[in-house]
């Protein structure tokens, strides 16, 4: 992310108030653009399948398909997403931009053959099988659109990305419009949408990457060596995963949870709350790359170049408090903002959400108010973790993330058979642990940069090796033997 910051830089450089909003909006798409396009076609379609007279529990079961998939794709992208995002900052770094686009193909390929199990969930779910084909092209680009986010913030391209964003939620609302006008079976017609809204994003993206990064040399699966180099890193994105979607899961199995159909269950009075809560997070998000990593990342680059290129003690004491300073500061400005965001979404949500025909009752209300709560420490813990792998402490971000996925799960477990003037509080609770834990290993690691720096760093360069840098070899091996081949036959 520090190369998109390093180029927001020069957006939010320019003067005027509508090259403020460009950039903010550029920044806001390039960071949210699938998950909020995720938002809006859920509550867009609902919309249409109210129009289109689907009953209540068609609705319930098209909502039901969509959050499914996308949380499958999410769980499993999860689980590689920062080891691609650290392969492929490693690749830029040394000049081998040649081996960025092998890996992007490597790494779906594996999350591809990881969806085999939604696949078989799929098969016995109990759906109409047109159901179940269409739940699976749209987790399969789902899983390309996720993978290929971790690859733009190195594309500069913003108003291709921008473009993209809005094509793909206009194109896939009208087309559901559009088919449930002409008289189309709803659900599937709505599912169809939906999938043509991401069709969209993953063809635009893939366009974007190829005319940015060089014709691939390399084996696709070499990134595979990462899992065994950086192992904390594929645990950080499976927890924070689990973290962050457990609760809405455990939910389905509370007293509000209903099965909609077959191995599809659901709970309405929670999960349409949560997903207008998640909302109020988006500019927390947006706010991190903006105004965190815009301001952070030359002081960063300062403090380390410093060492690398032979700077006085005096100049890099002097960098580093410099770098201390702003990061807190900056991080305090996020904090602020997230803040009174949450207090502008409670207030108006409250107001205005029941007026929507989403059926919100008092409770689903009372629930909204403390997911609210719960995602704002769940975005402040996760900006003060994304900054512990900025200093490379890999070891303090799988701790916290896996306390994070601990406390979440223990919580909603504890709270979901309670009162439900308590649900979502197990939720909130985890995001207020997860934010202190975060912090105060932050705050612990910074107090000591130099020593983490110099003394913590291993005299003697070494390769771990596993089962994963095993696979790794083979495939460079093979692709190596094969393109000699090829050299000679021509």
């Amino acid at each position: 992310m520090a190369g998109i910051g390093f180029e927001l830089k020069k957006l939010f450089s320019k003067k005027g108030l509508f090259a403020l909003i460009r950039a903010y909006g550029y920044s806001g798409v390039i960071c949210t653009g699938p998950m909020l396009l995720g938002m809006v076609l859920l509550m867009g379609v609902r919309l249409i399948a109210v129009y289109g007279g689907v009953e209540r529990n068609g609705q319930e079961l098209l909502v039901c398909m969509i959050t499914y998939t996308l949380l499958a794709s999410l769980m499993v992208t999860n689980c590689l997403s920062m080891i691609t995002t650290r392969y492929v900052a490693d690749m830029l770094y040394s000049g081998q931009d040649e081996k960025v686009m092998p890996s992007f193909y490597g790494s779906i390929a594996v999350m591809f053959a990881g969806g085999i199990f939604y696949g078989i969930f799929l098969i016995f779910s109990g759906v109409e099988p047109v159901y179940q084909l269409c739940c699976l092209v749209l987790f399969m680009e789902l899983v390309v659109v996720w993978t290929q986010i971790n690859y733009l913030t190195a594309v500069k391209d913003y108003k291709g990305i921008f473009l993209t964003f809005v094509v793909a939620v206009g194109s896939a609302l009208a087309a559901g419009y559009v088919f449930v006008r002409l008289g189309g079976e709803p659900i599937a017609s709505l599912l169809f949408a939906v999938i043509i809204g991401y069709g969209i994003m993953v063809v635009w993206y893939y366009k974007l990457l190829i005319e940015y990064f060089p014709k691939g040399d390399g084996s696709s699966m070499e990134f595979l060596g990462w899992i065994d180099k950086y192992p904390q890193l594929a645990g950080v994105g499976i927890f924070i995963g689990i973290g962050l979607f457990a609760h809405l899961v455990l939910m389905w199995a509370s007293p509000i949870g209903v099965q909609v159909k077959g191995l599809f269950y659901g709970a309405p009075g929670y999960d349409v709350p949560a997903l207008f809560a998640f909302l109020s997070i988006l500019i927390t998000t947006i706010n991190f790359v903006t105004s965190v990593e815009v301001n952070f990342y030359p002081k960063y680059r300062v403090y380390f170049e410093l060492y690398n290129k032979g700077g006085t003690l005096v100049d890099i004491q002097r960098a580093e408090e410099e770098l201390s300073g702003t990061l807190f500061r900056e991080l305090g400005y996020t904090f602020t903002k997230q803040f009174f965001a949450s207090v502008v979404f409670i207030i108006g949500g409250t107001l205005l959400i029941p007026s929507l025909p989403f059926g919100f009752t008092e409770e689903m209300l009372g629930v909204y108010r403390v997911l609210c709560v719960g995602y704002a420490f769940y975005a402040c813990g996760n900006c003060i973790m994304l900054m512990t792998l900025y200093f490379s402490d890999n070891a303090g971000a799988l701790c916290s993330t896996m306390v994070y996925a601990v406390c979440s799960v223990v919580g909603t477990l504890v709270t979901m058979r309670g009162s439900a003037r308590y649900y979502g509080f197990g939720f909130l609770v985890a995001g207020v642990v997860f934010t202190a834990v975060a912090m105060v290993r932050l705050w612990s690691y910074v107090r000591r940069l130099s020593f983490h720096v110099i003394s913590r760093q291993p005299l003697v360069a070494s390769a771990k090796k596993g089962i994963a840098a095993a696979i790794s070899d083979k495939m460079e091996e093979a692709y190596c033997e094969k393109k000699i081949k090829l050299q000679k036959e021509q």
